[in-house]
């Protein structure tokens, strides 16, 4: 079987790129789009990054953590990267779609392989509804914002925010309220991952609300509806030892 061509792509991190030089002099490198597997070096910010830009190629992405956090990056070692591509068992995600409407009258969109959160631009708390497959489901939540994660996201902000954890392959998506004031027992839904969901900014010119879909932010929003996306996925690799389903399913035990 031939050497795998691999586009090895790094972080601006000092580890990150004395790693890229040590591969690439090893095992030659590729743009991605001629590439077999893509191989990012960096945190999860980093991986993150690398799936906006090339997730469109189709390429399956071989991560390596030399960054702060690397829940989706495998650990780095410099020998033996050829066996374990061979031996890496593959992980499928489905990034959220975002669609959003500004003050402006603008309308933009956005993949979120994590998450997709609004917040309260000011001291201002922000008053929401929110709708399922068009029905409206909380006429309004007053807080700090809400987030919809996918399972792959599930374990990061959303969790933080006191939202459950789902298992990868599970079908659902996280819908979880940050900080909460009304409805104070409100504590989310976990949905099924074809549901569509609305956010409406009650009093935006008062009370101001910005989106972020995984690091991209709009600002100043009015609407934002989110689906799982119908036609776009990803493939992670990961060390059979060290794989996606097992580490998620670890977080649950975590104390």
């Amino acid at each position: 079987m031939s050497q795998p061509r691999i586009a090895f792509l790094a972080s601006p991190a000092p580890a990150a790129q004395q790693a890229l030089s040590e591969l690439v002099a090893e095992h030659g490198n590729h743009l991605p789009e001629d590439a077999d597997v893509i191989c990012p070096l960096g945190g999860d910010g980093f991986m993150l990054q690398t799936l906006h830009r090339h997730g469109a190629l189709g390429r399956p992405v071989y991560g390596m953590k030399l960054g702060t956090v690397g829940f989706l990056m495998n650990h780095h070692r410099g020998e033996g990267l050829l066996e374990r591509l061979a031996t890496a068992e593959p992980a499928t995600l489905r990034p959220l779609e975002m669609r959003v409407l500004t003050e402006s009258g603008a309308t933009t969109g956005s993949l979120a392989y994590n998450e997709v959160s609004l917040l309260r631009q000011t001291r201002q708390a922000a008053h929401l509804s929110i709708d399922l497959n068009g029905r409206t489901r909380v006429e309004e939540l007053i807080g700090d914002g809400v987030l919809v994660a996918t399972p792959a996201g599930s374990t990061a902000y959303n969790f933080s925010a006191h939202g459950p954890i789902l298992p990868l392959g599970s079908h659902t998506i996280a819908l979880t309220p940050i900080a909460p004031f009304r409805p104070r027992r409100w504590r989310g839904a976990i949905l099924k991952a074809d549901t569509e969901v609305c956010f409406k900014v009650l009093d935006p010119y008062k009370r101001p609300v910005s989106v972020t879909a995984d690091s991209h932010e709009t600002r100043n929003v009015l609407e934002v509806t989110i689906h799982e996306s119908r036609d776009r996925t990803v493939s992670l690799l990961f060390d059979p030892e060290h794989n996606l389903e097992e580490r998620i399913l670890s977080e649950q035990f975590t104390v």
